[in-house]
């Protein structure tokens, strides 16, 4: 993120005075195909050597494999090639992890919310002690840019540093009685064992900002990363044993997500399911939960709109833009999938932004000084490019970029594009890449209809310099979380979470906890008797 933010600082002067499009600043030392795949296999030979790269599913507490054998590849985006196959697992593993969740959480839930704070505090500490071997690994599987990946693995940590105080502050609560023989109380107790499927865009942070909440209230969970990025779950998993987490606290299950999936909604003995992913798929969650009526929390897709007034700060307003679309490649749920700029500055905004988007330097995570790395695969790629061809063809013109990198594989060239409309992909979907959409606009009424025009509600952004706008936009925005004059706006103790089709529940923060609580209320009569 830092790096991102750092490349808008300096502008280069690619753009004639007659011109509106750009084109991308060749970077004077790109990679090797032969390099890049060196630099990988001296990473895997580190983290074989740390103990963090682990290929078996995790059950009970012991490293498993699947039960027929089978096994699934997990591949370096930056260069296709195979880092280590992992179990493709199903329901039989499944069911065994659940088991192990169901009979562990008795003991688990039993402790004292000091007993299970000290696990956390331990694993939180495990955690940024092997901040760096973590953060290579996130590179390895899923292709961001290591300082980003660093990031991830401070603000993934802090999760489970904040669910390990804030285990400590689950209160209940004394109510009035109507009745003078009567005493009125309430309890908070954990949900009980917890299904937790996660994607692949941060498979650290995504992983703990479910885990550390459940584990702090006292559940017990079975783990579901993407099988694209099973091996950062597997080392957090790993870190957790090293903590004391006791064996069938935290399982780790891999492969075929639609038979996992399937028996994690099936089984009775999982309370709830927390996804994070598509709209899609959360849907299909929330029906099959019905079933056994198990409590669900949802962070689904968005579309979240960049809103550029012509009162902004422009510096500021581009800054914030790059980092609120480019980082992990435009590949996270918050990311702007449309920037709204107002008339009076759209020429200005648009020439100072693309001017800014030219010089983040594409390559592999692990070259210094890159920016952008790979989309995580093929698929990823034909999808920017379709959303990118429907614009064309419906009259939006590129300014920058606009088509696969130079490096081949799965790189894109950070996309800039014009004229966008309302009609378009581009924005009425999510395009889930480094593709920057601009579309005018002219007055604050105009920009909150279009804004609040799609089904998704995650995030949003504002640039102005009025306060008074400030309140009353974000309160017009239909949306979970509004950043005003920010494009990095997530942490650990605020709530994060959507409205509409973006999902349901919240997760960080005091509220956060809330999502894996029963309340019970308690009655006792006959105070007055002896």
């Amino acid at each position: 993120m830092s790096t991102l933010m750092r490349a808008t600082h300096t502008f280069t002067k690619l753009l004639s005075p007659s011109s509106r499009s750009f084109s991308l600043r060749p970077s004077a030392s790109l990679p090797t195909r032969h390099q890049m795949s060196t630099e990988a296999e001296n990473v895997i030979a580190r983290l074989k050597n740390s103990g963090l790269l682990r290929s078996q599913g995790l059950i009970a507490g012991k490293w498993v494999d699947a039960h027929d054998r089978k096994t699934i590849k997990v591949c370096n985006p930056a260069t296709g090639e195979v880092i280590v196959d992992v179990p493709c697992m199903g329901q039989k593993e499944t069911n065994d992890a659940i088991s192990s969740a169901y009979e562990a959480f008795y003991s688990w839930s039993k402790l004292t919310a000091t007993e299970r704070s000290k696990f956390l505090r331990k694993w939180y500490d495990l955690l940024i002690a092997h901040k760096e071997d973590l953060g290579q690994l996130i590179t390895l599987e899923q292709g961001k840019p290591l300082k980003e990946s660093l990031g991830e693995v401070s603000y993934g940590a802090g999760f489970i540093e904040f669910s390990a105080e804030e285990a400590k502050r689950i209160y209940g609560d004394i109510i009035p009685a109507t009745l003078p023989d009567r005493r009125l109380f309430v309890l908070k107790q954990p949900v009980g064992v917890v299904g937790a499927i996660t994607p692949w865009n941060f498979p650290l942070a995504m992983i703990t900002r479910k885990v550390g909440p459940a584990l702090a209230c006292g559940c017990t969970v079975v783990i579901k990363p993407s099988e694209l990025t099973p091996l950062t779950a597997l080392a957090a998993a790993e870190l957790s044993l090293q903590a004391g987490i006791p064996p069938g606290v935290v399982n780790v299950v891999m492969g075929n997500a639609a038979d996992i999936g399937d028996a994690l909604l099936a089984s009775t003995q999982v309370r709830k399911i927390t996804f994070t992913g598509s709209t899609a798929v959360g849907k299909k969650l929330m029906a099959g939960a019905s079933g056994t009526v198990k409590r669900v929390s949802l962070e689904l897709g968005g579309n979240a709109p960049c809103i550029v007034f012509d009162d902004a700060d422009l510096d500021v307003a581009v800054k914030g833009a790059i980092a609120a679309k480019f980082r992990n490649s435009g590949q996270t749920c918050v990311c702007a999938n449309r920037v709204l700029v107002q008339e009076g500055i759209y020429e200005k905004f648009a020439n100072a932004f693309s001017k800014a988007v030219q010089n983040l330097q594409v390559g592999d995570g692990f070259t210094e000084g890159v920016a952008q790395g790979p989309l995580i695969n093929e698929a990823a790629v034909q999808k920017v490019e379709s959303f990118v061809k429907d614009a064309i063809s419906k009259g939006a013109k590129v300014l920058l970029g606009g088509k696969r990198h130079s490096l081949g594989m799965t790189f894109y060239e950070p996309t800039v594009i014009g004229g966008v409309k309302s009609e378009m992909l581009l924005s009425r979907e999510e395009v889930f890449g480094p593709v920057a959409p601009l579309l005018p606009f002219k007055t604050e009424e105009e920009a909150i209809r279009l804004a609040n025009d799609t089904n998704a509600g995650l995030a949003a952004y504002v640039f102005t310099n009025s306060i008074q706008r400030s309140w009353r936009v974000s309160e017009a925005l239909e949306y979970g979380l509004v950043g005003i004059n920010e494009g990095i706006i997530s942490t650990e103790v605020a709530p994060f979470g959507g409205v509409k089709q973006s999902g349901l529940g919240r997760e960080g923060s005091k509220y956060g906890m809330d999502e894996y609580l029963e309340i019970k209320y308690v009655c006792l009569g006959n105070m007055n008797s002896n």
